[in-house]
């Protein structure tokens, strides 16, 4: 299935020819929007967390949010981001910070860990505090990370690997 954008255009190949990169960029874009919205579905959830079960669900919910951000970054980290430092190093400097971005959320992401692996009573106030921080952060970084390097990850279409090896994760299904 392919996924499409806004206006009904591909906007990535479910499957490229012989696992060949096809628009990195619009698929980072993809991911980008993906967990924005799980994290607003998050923060939302702790509204709604009043009760033991809803409490377990909204850990494992923010667990598996915190994995997939952490897969991502790490994967951009050592996929991506070595890769354009490479071929287009005028933007080493833009990856340097993107980086450092991504030093400060894997930070939060363990301080909410920590939250959560504490007492039994989730401590709402304070993961509130850490997801709002995290929010703003990754508003930023994802606008900045878009702006600078979408256009340099669209031109690696048609070399050899997968977008899960550049960037952490593949964009889900839409």
């Amino acid at each position: 299935m392919e996924a499409r954008g806004q206006h009904g255009t591909n906007v990535h190949p479910g499957n490229s020819p012989a696992g060949r990169l096809a628009a990195v960029g619009n698929q980072m874009i993809e991911i980008h929007l993906w967990l924005s919205a799980e994290l607003a579905r998050l923060r939302a959830g702790l509204d709604t967390s009043g009760d033991a079960r809803a409490s377990r669900d909204l850990r494992a919910h923010c667990l598996t949010f915190c994995a997939a951000l952490g897969r991502h970054h790490s994967g951009e980290d050592a996929g991506a981001f070595r890769l354009l430092a490479n071929q287009v190093p005028e933007l080493r400097p833009v990856i340097a910070n993107l980086i450092t971005d991504h030093e400060v959320v894997a930070g939060i992401l363990e301080r909410v860990e920590a939250l959560l692996a504490g007492d039994p009573a989730l401590p709402l106030a304070q993961v509130r505090a850490e997801l709002d921080g995290l929010a703003a952060l990754l508003e930023s970084h994802f606008r900045y990370e878009e702006k600078r390097l979408v256009s340099a990850l669209n031109a690696l279409t048609g070399q050899p690997g997968t977008t899960e090896e550049l960037l952490g994760l593949t964009a889900p299904p839409t």
